[in-house]
């Protein structure tokens, strides 16, 4: 019985071979249940790709990137991503400094966090004292940050939000900060509003307290969506390794970087802020291969289409990408506020190429539940959800601008936002209170 003709098996493997065209065929049609990735304004990820890349994923597609001695180029591509987003972040050692691919910015983050503990732990015990009680300090993160802590064993010290704020703010830290502390966590690019939290701040409030204290505490730039954007859209910004403080920073090479999806990148400020203890030097099908990564295995497509998307862009192009994407984001945010219901909490300026917003009064008619649903009747993807504590009582919506998301198509948004705003004037649907992807 051809495959097209019955219930695609789902427990078990099926005992007999069939078609190509038609297994490929009935996949397909199932794949089209799935939401449009275009219309997707919820996720951060690269959801638009040039043809080249096609082709260069597809001449990558066997190879794994961990096998240096056998990839040799692919590695040699590798370091050169590292050594161009050195430069990028104004790395001090940008020729020698050490950095690496991962699988995303959660991977990164976690080896981040992995080179800081070691690196207190190391001076604890040069020091005869305790190290058994280490805590990392930040604000509102993303949740790589909680798994990071859960799985090694650290304390997350999360700095509530205070009114009005959307992030860490530096007045903060003196509460959080301890000799147990590793070092804080400062993002560029809140995953829950989209703008940045004030890195040079954090790092003067930091000095302060080492002066009143002694304490010296490291900050590692969580940097997975803003990494890509600030040194074009914002370069006066001093929030990288111009900043002494800062010794890492991760970012999503699958984000604003725009490669496919599989790619993260850390950088150190210099080799001696990533402990030797925490590379492994593998023999590996005949090679002596020095690896730092949480796993082994990968492709290296990814790699290669992000140096080709550096190539191909250059400092110029990403310059207008984001210039565009920017203008996009603004535009939309003139016309959510002037909506009527809506109050803005980032319009687009200064931060990423995004907009978020709440409901001016939420005690009134419908809630943003309601609206998200109304606007996935046209296909549109644009997530509901809470803020942290402590503003967990504030339902915000976040739409992001992303390569491949055109001026036009976003005016179509909001288009529907105000048509979806007409239809709920009558108040709520009764839309569950289901807090939609955010991270």
């Amino acid at each position: 019985m051809p495959i097209s003709t019955r219930q695609l098996p789902a427990l078990k493997i099926p005992e007999h071979s069939s078609d190509p065209r038609a297994v490929a065929a009935v996949i397909k049609d199932e794949l089209a249940l799935d939401g449009n990735s275009s219309q997707n304004l919820a996720t951060f990820c690269t959801t638009w790709a040039e043809p080249e890349v096609h082709h260069l994923m597809d001449l990558c597609l066997d190879k794994n990137m961990i096998d240096k001695d056998e990839y040799p180029q692919t590695a040699e591509i590798e370091s050169r991503c590292v050594h161009m987003l050195a430069d990028l972040w104004n790395s001090p050692e940008q020729e020698t400094t050490m950095g690496c691919s991962t699988t995303g910015s959660s991977e990164a983050g976690m080896l981040g966090g992995l080179a800081l503990k070691w690196r207190w732990r190391a001076a604890r015990r040069a020091a005869g004292k305790p190290a058994d009680r280490p805590n990392l300090v930040c604000g509102p993160v993303q949740i790589c940050w909680e798994k990071f802590a859960r799985y090694f064993d650290v304390e997350l010290r999360q700095v509530p939000l205070e009114p009005g704020a959307t992030g860490l703010r530096p007045h903060q830290l003196r509460e959080y900060v301890d000799e147990n502390t590793i070092g804080v966590v400062t993002i560029l690019g809140v995953t829950f509003t989209c703008d940045y939290e004030p890195v040079a701040e954090i790092a003067a409030e930091l000095d302060a307290i080492q002066a009143d204290t002694g304490l010296d505490v490291p900050i590692h730039v969580d940097a997975a969506s803003g990494g890509f954007v600030a040194p074009f859209l914002q370069p006066e910004l001093v929030w990288d390794f111009r900043v002494k403080r800062v010794v890492s920073i991760n970012a999503s090479g699958h984000k604003y970087g725009m490669a496919p999806l599989g790619v993260g990148w850390i950088v150190w400020r210099s080799a001696d802020d990533l402990p030797e203890d925490l590379v492994f030097r593998v023999d590996y099908l005949g090679g002596d291969m020095p690896t730092f990564a949480l796993n082994f295995s990968r492709p290296g497509g990814e790699i290669v289409a992000q140096y080709y998307t550096l190539l191909r862009l250059g400092r110029e192009g990403y310059r207008k990408v984001y210039e565009a994407c920017a203008a996009s984001a603004r535009a939309l945010a003139d016309e959510i506020e002037r909506m009527g219901p809506f109050t803005l909490l980032y319009d687009g300026r200064g931060a990423l190429p995004a907009v978020s917003w709440t409901l001016t009064d939420p005690t009134k008619g419908f809630t943003l539940y309601d609206l998200t649903e109304q606007l996935r009747t046209r296909g549109w993807q644009v997530p509901a959800y809470p803020l942290p504590p402590e503003r967990h009582e504030t339902v915000i919506q976040r739409v992001l601008v992303r390569h491949g998301i055109g001026h036009d198509k976003i005016m179509l948004l909001a288009r529907d936002l105000r048509a979806a705003v007409e239809r709920l004037s009558g108040g709520s649907t009764g839309a569950p209170e289901r807090p939609g992807f955010h991270h």
